[in-house]
């Protein structure tokens, strides 16, 4: 089936699909848009730009929702928001509400990914968090074929049972073929549960764990050829900062 339809009674050869096409999937004949056999990144690109609302999109659901741009949200305060995050490691034991959740992961939904592959899945741990967890905290434990940062850290530390979720209610594994891609959702996953009033950690020890681990990696059941690129430990902040952290100058170059 035809990813792109073309409804001809409303199409009339704008051409800012064509134009807007990354993939030169349409062209213009008659006076109508066309596409072409094959090649199709289904990015929806010619769904958002069509003024007369005459393309849709096969096997997608197409609610009509209207174009929230970005310079609605003030710059300055989207960027002194992005400068105040912090890394949570405390938690208080508050659920996180099936909405907010939903938003969290439709946030990761629509991040951009490459060759509009779509090709990032997100397993919730639920009822096996304090399984994987278990799992993770044996391995440290015992620090054996640990590769020599994950070691140092399991000699020089006390594991506790919550080192790697740190008490936290919610737990997202965000898996892919691309780091880009998962880098990139998980990215915007964390600043819309930060909006949400939630505080994240990224896991990256728990990450290194699934590639150690083969009884974890059953656990998790990953979608084929996908990898753990990230793990966001995601709950209610026990703990408040007061101010923004400095960073050291920034590195640029004009070329």
């Amino acid at each position: 089936m035809d990813p792109i339809l073309v409804n001809e009674e409303k199409c009339v050869g704008c051409e800012l699909c064509v134009k807007d096409c990354p993939s030169s999937y349409l062209y213009i004949e008659n006076g109508k848009a066309h596409t072409n056999k094959g090649g199709c990144l289904e990015c929806g690109h010619c769904y958002a730009v069509c003024p007369q609302g005459a393309i849709t999109m096969a096997g997608y659901d197409c609610p009509e929702e209207a174009v929230f741009p970005m310079t609605e949200i003030s710059s300055d305060k989207l960027l002194a928001a992005m400068k105040s995050r912090r890394t949570v490691r405390q938690f208080t034991d508050q659920a996180v509400e099936e909405e907010k959740i939903q938003k969290i992961l439709e946030a990761g939904r629509y991040s951009p990914t490459g060759g509009n592959s779509q090709n990032v899945s997100y397993t919730i741990l639920g009822s096996r968090q304090a399984e994987a967890e278990s799992l993770c905290v044996e391995l440290f434990r015992k620090g054996t074929s640990l590769p020599r940062r994950m070691k140092s850290v399991s000699e020089r530390f006390n594991i506790p049972d919550n080192f790697f979720f740190k008490g936290a209610p919610l737990v997202i594994v965000v898996s892919s073929r691309s780091t880009v891609d998962a880098g990139l959702a998980s990215s915007y996953m964390e600043l819309m549960a930060e909006s949400l009033g939630l505080g994240v950690l990224y896991s990256g020890f728990f990450v290194m764990c699934t590639r150690l681990s083969r009884k974890l990696r059953r656990l998790l059941s990953l979608p084929k050829g996908h990898k753990a690129m990230t793990c966001m430990v995601i709950g209610y902040p026990a703990v408040k900062y007061q101010r923004i952290v400095p960073r050291k100058p920034l590195k640029s170059k004009m070329l």
